[in-house]
């Protein structure tokens, strides 16, 4: 149930691009077409899927304050944290070069219409900000890492898949000469973002039944108090 609750979060909620705005120059660029974009959005959900769960592995047993206790006593004072962001980047560095020589040897079509934007994934703020969601929320296991990894990379990828299918239908549109281009596409893509705000509601309902308990004490409470009260009274009155 865990796996399942923070999967589709990661997609809808916590959605890379429409709720933390994270991969705007990449999205941007690379929406024109849906064959580049879906080839750009299979190469990020990889790159995440990968890279999250070993800066996991890399935050839990080199960097944290305490990690290095697995190799003596004496390296349990450590803390290596500030060397996150570079170890962070040489990973997603080393899976991006990965994906680089995968797609030029298997497609080279997609690699030439991909451009500099396929290893510019190495810097794209979406890639590097899964893995310091994933630090900075403290997830507790490597199973969950990697289902917020691949949860990430498919919102990112539905989030470009669907804003390059809407750019090739409006070439055809009577759009106002000023909005034409990027003008119309961030007007696009705000409207997606109001969308993707309601699926906040989704995993909402345990929380409403948690504060359901505290309302009912609190009743029970006052209805002894307003007992007590009247006995009180009650007393009084026929002691006088």
């Amino acid at each position: 149930m865990e796996h399942i609750e923070l999967f589709f979060k990661s997609i809808f909620i916590d959605n890379m691009v429409f709720a933390t705005f994270l991969g705007m120059c990449s999205y941007l660029a690379v929406s024109k077409k849906v064959s580049t974009a879906v080839g750009l959005g299979a190469a990020v959900i990889f790159v995440l899927a990968v890279t999250v769960p070993l800066n996991w592995l890399l935050d839990q047993y080199i960097l944290q304050e305490g990690a290095l206790s697995w190799l003596g006593e004496e390296y349990a004072s450590y803390d290596l944290s500030f060397l996150s962001f570079i170890m962070f980047i040489a990973t997603i560095a080393t899976m991006v070069q990965l994906v680089e020589i995968i797609v030029e040897k298997f497609s080279p079509s997609l690699y030439n219409s991909l451009g500099i934007f396929l290893p510019l994934i190495a810097v794209n703020c979406a890639i590097l900000g899964g893995s310091l969601f994933m630090q900075s929320r403290e997830i507790p296991s490597i199973g969950l890492a990697l289902t917020y990894g691949v949860g990430s990379g498919i919102g990112w990828f539905l989030a470009i898949l669907a804003i390059a299918a809407i750019r090739e239908k409006i070439r055809y549109s009577a759009v106002p000469p000023a909005l034409r281009g990027l003008g119309i596409t961030f007007i696009i893509t705000g409207l997606m973002a109001i969308g993707f705000m309601s699926f906040g509601g989704m995993l909402t309902g345990g929380d409403e039944k948690k504060e359901e308990k505290p309302k009912v004490e609190a009743k029970v409470e006052k209805e002894e108090i307003k007992k007590e009260a009247k006995e009180i009274v009650a007393e009084n009155t026929n002691i006088n």
